[in-house]
């Protein structure tokens, strides 16, 4: 299994349009075939030390292994999604991990 996950940093913090804009793009991305499983979050509402809630938007992803993340990475729909929405973010984290 390979986990892919995403947050985004608005370049308009806190704008709820550009949120909304962003988590639409972000649904376009659904239907490449090789997405396992995926979810689109926002920060809960859990307050700790160690949690880090900053960023607007997540993004997870699961593929069945990392030549279904690649084939995701160089997807029309996906490319698509970066020239249409990355005006919206200042920053992106991702983090991958494999099982």
């Amino acid at each position: 299994m390979f986990v892919h996950h995403v947050y985004f940093w608005l370049k308009n913090e806190g704008n709820a349009a550009d949120k909304e804009q962003l988590k639409k793009g972000l649904q376009t991305l659904t239907g490449i075939e090789t997405i396992g499983m995926y979810q689109i979050g926002e920060p809960a509402a859990t307050n700790r030390d160690v949690i880090d809630r900053s960023y607007a938007v997540s993004w997870m992803l699961i593929f069945d292994n990392l030549e279904d993340e690649e084939i995701y990475q160089h997807h029309p729909l996906h490319l698509k999604f970066v020239a249409d929405c990355s005006h919206l973010w200042s920053k992106v984290v991702v983090y991958d991990s494999v099982d």
